[in-house]
């Protein structure tokens, strides 16, 4: 799994700068509600990444040398630019769901890493069709408007893999797929992970037929579009994480 921040300040802190990214990139403005409305929609999830990342922390402590030793990697776990082109994983994202901001304005908001260019929805998705693209049963989703995927991997091990054999795969780990929302999130607030030929479906998120949403690259910026289940592409892998956590209850 990814290195967990050291520090629960380094959580806190990387977890704010999500929020200033997605208000950066005009997501009160999307979501009708002015900044400080916005900021604080995504408030008590603070204290979930907090909480997430402090079990991270004591679950990778626990492990022997030869588990540790093998999930060490340099991604930057505060969130700043650091080796997700080269990892493709990162220890939690913000995700703010199509209930406060539609798939069809979070897109656009989107972009490659050092890119200009915003993303896209492909052509291919027939009117009303997004709507349609759904979290799957075994996809339990813990929040309404916003929370937090955790542990997420961007799976180019998946690469030339038969999407339907890959989510059995990553069924077997205890992981699940990633949705629609948070392949967007991901690509939102780290766009290095979005590379050529690593690519990745979006599983998590299906229409009742044979299509799987995936995110890659076309004309210089990150498009949503899909493919086709049982067909393998090499460039094309699939996304996964390790949990989801929600804001714990008010008192």
């Amino acid at each position: 799994m990814p290195r967990t921040p050291r520090t629960s300040a380094d959580t806190a802190t990387a977890f704010d700068r999500q929020v200033g990214n997605l208000i950066e990139r005009g997501y009160p403005a999307a979501s009708g509600l002015d900044a400080e409305r916005f900021a604080a929609l995504l408030a008590p999830l603070r204290e979930a990444a907090v909480a997430a990342m402090t079990d991270a922390t004591h679950t990778t402590e626990a492990a022997d040398t030869t588990n540790a030793a093998e999930t060490t990697d340099t991604t930057d776990a505060a969130g700043e630019p650091g080796d997700e082109a080269v990892t493709g994983r990162v220890p939690f994202v913000l995700v703010v769901t199509r209930s406060v901001v539609p798939v069809e304005e979070t897109m656009p908001r989107t972009t490659l890493h050092r890119g200009r260019l915003p993303g896209f929805v492909d052509r291919s998705f027939e009117p009303g069709a997004l709507e349609r693209f759904v979290a799957t049963d075994e996809v339990a989703l813990p929040g309404h408007d916003a929370y937090l995927v955790l542990d997420v991997e961007r799976g180019e091990e998946f690469c030339g893999a038969v999407p339907d054999d890959a989510l059995r795969t990553i069924a077997g780990r205890g992981r699940t797929p990633l949705t629609i929302e948070e392949g967007i999130a991901l690509i939102t607030h780290f766009p290095q992970v979005l590379v050529k030929n690593k690519c990745f479906s979006l599983g998590g998120s299906r229409s009742g037929d044979r299509r799987v949403p995936a995110l890659w690259i076309s004309q210089r910026a990150p498009k949503l579009g899909w493919c086709w289940q049982g067909n393998p592409h090499t460039w094309l892998g699939v996304a996964s994480a390790g949990g989801r956590r929600a804001a714990a209850p008010a008192a």
